[in-house]
């Protein structure tokens, strides 16, 4: 099956072999690097109200407060932006970065209204920092090609070492929820698929949900050595095991029962595009190729879970770049699907 073609409508296809293939080409490095491109603009960050030491919980902030904690992983101490429960609920909904995932805050927690949208809900919002091109995987070994001092264990951190220390805090190990977006996307995905036992919603915005299309390997190796210079193979070898567990497209029939909310956008200029600037229109563009190529993997995501009698809520708007503003919106419009399935 061809990349471009599992999720375009009957009577789209190019007539000539040729222009398919170079408006393919064309697509997948414009996509490649607006994955790596922020896009929104920063705002207001909310104030620390108190810091976890990294040796084990303390008495956290009062119910609805928020708190930053050091947690003790095998990639050393993860910084983990916290927003509890406002009446002591133990649930939580772990929010993932994207591929420019910074090192100083995630981008929940400023590029949206994220923690103003749950602050009544009882619900934990979990915020981890860091795993710039890590795509959340537990990796193979340490990248070799940007001096990386140590080996990502995502994986590891978010299903063992994190959910063991926040339970100390009494937020349950087996009532959350996985919301990612771009790079987290699939991780999402995979964390509710192998992690049934901790994940019981999984919420996947603009992400690439089918890896084995041609031509997205090394679409991920030009995305992450753009952003941080990392090197793909490092975090598994080509359709390797460690690759195909990661893939989407693979692990989709352990997605059977498990809600899911699932969504992409057309690539077209909608209302948070606005650019009034070179700079702007450069980015739009870049956002707007992403989009187009999340929006075809994710058709070809959900043709693949029809044919598997796996249910799931679809949201494709007409309009929307590979932005932040519009993934707040997602984030809303998911929010009941979220909170019913912790809830429920």
């Amino acid at each position: 099956m061809r990349f471009g073609r599992a999720a375009a409508p009957k009577g789209t296809e190019p007539v000539r072999r040729n222009s398919l293939r170079g408006w393919r080409t064309r697509v997948l490095a414009l996509g490649a690097a607006a994955f790596a491109l922020p896009i929104a603009a920063t705002a207001a960050y909310p104030a620390v109200t108190l810091a976890a030491p990294i040796h084990g919980p303390v008495l956290r902030a009062p119910a609805g407060g928020y708190e930053e904690l050091m947690v003790p992983s095998a990639m050393g101490p993860v910084k983990v932006q916290v927003q509890w429960a406002k009446n002591g609920g133990t649930s939580a909904i772990y929010l993932l970065d994207g591929l420019r995932a910074r090192d100083d805050r995630n981008a929940w927690s400023f590029e949206t209204n994220a923690m103003q949208m749950f602050a009544d809900d009882d619900v934990t919002l979990v915020m981890p920092v860091g795993g710039q091109s890590s795509w959340y995987a537990d990796w193979v070994r340490a990248s070799n090609t940007n001096g990386q001092k140590y080996t990502y264990k995502w994986e590891t951190f978010l299903t063992s070492e994190l959910p063991s220390f926040l339970e100390g805090y009494g937020v349950s190990r087996t009532n959350n929820a996985a919301v990612g977006l771009s790079m987290s996307a699939p991780a999402a995905l995979r964390l509710a698929a192998l992690h049934r036992d901790q994940f019981k919603h999984a919420s996947a915005f603009s992400g690439p949900l089918n890896w084995g299309a041609p031509g997205m390997r090394e679409a991920i190796r030009v995305m992450m050595m753009d952003a941080g210079r990392f090197n793909v193979d490092a975090m598994a070898a080509p359709w390797s095991s460690e690759w195909l567990r990661m893939d989407p497209y693979v692990f989709a029939p352990e997605l059977r029962g498990v809600p899911l909310y699932i969504s992409a956008a057309s690539g077209l200029p909608g209302e948070y595009d606005n650019p009034n600037s070179a700079v702007g229109v450069f980015n739009t563009a870049n956002a707007m190729g992403i989009e187009a190529i999340s929006l075809v993997t994710t058709r070809s995501f959900q043709a693949r879970l029809k044919k598997l009698g796996i249910p799931a809520v679809y949201d494709f708007p007409a309009r929307g770049t590979h932005s932040w503003k519009y993934w707040e919106e997602q984030l809303g419009k998911a929010r009941p699907h979220i909170l019913s399935a912790l809830h429920g």
